[in-house]
């Protein structure tokens, strides 16, 4: 995803409202859990079509799990 989207003053408010969404965590955890192992470099627009969410709640979705991806590469 590029670094752009996220220095853009609406990001924080997508992620906000995203993170607001009841289904949110569940959606989360699936990707974590079932798709990206089969699929890694899926994009968010896969996941729109793989879950029926929302463009942005896939955005949110990848840019949160790759982050925390990356975090504990550096870890480690």
């Amino acid at each position: 995803m590029s670094i752009n989207i996220i220095e853009n003053e609406l990001w924080p408010i997508l992620v906000d409202t995203v993170q607001s969404l009841i289904l949110y965590q569940h959606h989360k955890a699936y990707v974590r859990d079932v798709l990206l192992p089969d699929k890694p470099e899926s994009s968010p627009r896969d996941l729109t079509l793989d879950l029926g969410i929302s463009l942005g709640e896939a955005m949110v979705i990848l840019f949160e799990l790759r982050h925390e991806e990356d975090k504990l590469k550096g870890a480690s």
